[in-house]
């Protein structure tokens, strides 16, 4: 049995201490849920392509360093904590690398077609012998198994937000086309549920002492956060259609024009009443009672032109005040710059900074969410250069020296 190195942490922090994870997925989906981890305490070494390096390196929009590097911002935000080391999988010396690297981890994320791996010679089986206690978890657009015709497909974000269901659900009605959710919503939804499908599959391990294989489909993780869409498809043949802001059962629900801007105001059950006494109206007169749910009657109509005349005679400042006074959800729509000057964001400390390597400077943005009371996550580091962590990592894990490791880049294994 080949003994478990120590961790490359600089120190132990956090709820995941002591996990460490293999993380070879690519943009954002898998990526993003293994920097998730590494934010709360475990051990990420994250292996890109040789030369060429995961794309979302350069994509998107870029900011720069005080050392002539131009990165992605996202990468920026979102690659920090993380071991960073370059492998060639697909060759033999490149597999017979990560089967090294296996029995020191507990788990293995990737995200990929179905198959490639398999092609490569890293099939589950081979993985799950060098150590039958690891944790795999294929994150891929339609699944490792389901209909030949659909497996190997590309997918990117919007293809499974189409094809998951959100974005027929998402933006103005007919005959408007739908619209797909900013920021990468298939991406960070398949990101939290390949992170806690892979840390529920962790926690069997450790107490059976057998891992596990995990399958997820972008399109699922988006599918399952449906609600009640499908129960209603199949149990009534009814669709939902898309309705924009404004939610199609109940009112106020929408984004509503002030003097200066927009706000939301939303308001369910018993809490009608107060929108009610706010605007001067009876919340015991029948015509607005029926008004809260039946939007297309007279009453509805009406309650629903009285509330959007009130707030266009107020700024957005004077709407939020007043709506919040009286227990009433409402908030104004915040763009970056917004939210950067809140004394909420500022008071919960939501954004920090660090020092990000690859572009020699600090830098801010979105710390640490959720808050531990005591074991709290840290940002240790920041993002750093393709195979930064060359030495580093295969020196420790697997005892390479210079020499072969010239070798192997030469060769361009790493």
């Amino acid at each position: 049995m080949v003994s478990r190195a120590q961790s490359l942490l600089p120190e132990q922090f956090g709820p995941l201490q002591g996990v460490r994870i293999i993380s070879t997925g690519t943009f954002v989906a898998e990526p993003f849920a293994a920097a998730l981890a590494a934010q709360m305490g475990a051990e990420v070494i994250h292996i890109e392509r040789p030369g060429q390096g995961d794309s979302w390196r350069s994509l998107g929009r870029k900011i720069s360093g005080n050392n002539g590097a131009s990165v992605n911002s996202g990468w920026v935000a979102e690659r920090r904590n993380t071991f960073h080391i370059t492998l060639d999988t697909g060759a033999v010396e490149g597999k017979n690398l990560f089967l090294g690297l296996v029995p020191q981890a507990d788990i293995w994320m990737e995200s990929s077609k179905a198959g490639t791996y398999d092609s490569w010679g890293l099939d589950d089986e081979t993985v799950l012998r060098a150590n039958p206690r690891i944790v795999i978890t294929h994150v891929s657009g339609y699944g490792q198994d389901g209909d030949p015709d659909y497996l190997g497909r590309a997918s990117f974000d919007m293809i499974g937000q189409a094809f998951g269901g959100m974005m027929y659900l998402t933006g103005s009605p007919d005959p408007k086309p739908p619209m797909r959710s900013v920021p990468l919503m298939a991406d960070y939804m398949a990101a939290y549920c390949c992170l806690w499908s892979s840390l529920a599959a962790y926690i069997s391990a450790q107490r059976t002492g057998e891992g596990q294989v995990i399958d997820l489909s972008q399109f699922e993780a988006i599918h399952q956060t449906l609600g009640g869409n499908m129960v209603q498809w199949f149990e009534e043949g009814t669709l939902r259609e898309r309705s924009g802001n404004r939610s199609g059962a109940l009112q106020p629900s929408d984004a509503y024009s002030a003097k200066d801007g927009l706000v939301v105001i939303m308001a369910v059950g018993t809490v009608y009443g107060r929108v009610c006494r706010v605007l001067g109206l009876d919340p015991a007169e029948e015509k607005w009672r029926e008004a809260a749910t039946e939007l297309e009657s007279p009453g509805g109509i009406e309650f629903d032109a009285i509330l959007r005349g009130w707030v266009e005679e107020r700024t957005v400042q004077e709407v939020v005040e007043v709506m919040n006074a009286a227990q009433l959800a409402c908030s104004p729509i915040k763009s970056a710059k917004d939210m950067a000057e809140d004394p909420h964001y500022q008071a919960r400390n939501v954004h920090i900074e660090w020092e990000d390597e690859q572009l020699g400077r600090k830098v801010k943005g979105v710390g640490v969410t959720p808050k531990f009371s005591q074991t709290p996550g840290q940002i240790w580091r920041g993002s750093v250069p393709l195979g930064h962590d060359n030495e580093l990592v295969y020196s420790h894990f697997l005892g390479l020296d210079a020499t072969r490791l010239d070798r192997l880049r030469e060769q361009g294994v790493i």
